[in-house]
């Protein structure tokens, strides 16, 4: 090897000795509870959701609200519309009374007072409602 390359030689080992030069390590943490950046708070959620395989034992309860069959449903959706039919003929005068499985349905018009009473089937409870200044 001539002086040439062993100085080319040389300098080369020299700048990469200069180039590994080591920095310290700094630990920044994920979680945003720790410190870490709150845009990892939604990620690091939805993958701890992804990973529950715990079942809530109150939702079967609450679906068996929703889980109404298409009798109930339409029973439901008649009573609710005869109801307020009932309700709109008071403008006109009329009045009348409604039964269902769980209520006894009374509406009285007496010269612009209105009385609705309702009567709770299982239990015989009577709730009454007025309404003074009604205009027929």
């Amino acid at each position: 090897m001539n002086s040439v390359s062993r100085a080319v030689w040389l300098l080369a080992v020299a700048i990469a000795c200069q180039q590994a030069a080591a920095t310290e390590m700094v630990y920044t943490p994920v979680n945003p509870a720790f410190g870490g950046n709150p845009l990892n708070g939604t990620w690091l959620l939805n993958n701890a959701q992804s990973q529950n395989d715990h079942q809530d034992p109150s939702i079967k309860s609450r679906s068996s609200i929703a889980g109404t069959s298409a009798l109930e449903r339409f029973t439901n959706q008649l009573e609710s519309r005869l109801l307020s039919q009932l309700l709109d003929n008071i403008s006109n005068g009329n009045t009348g009374s409604m039964s269902t499985d769980s209520f006894l349905i009374n509406v009285i018009d007496d010269s612009g007072a209105l009385t609705i009473q309702v009567t709770d089937r299982a239990t015989g409870e009577v709730s009454e409602i007025q309404v003074n200044g009604l205009n027929p």
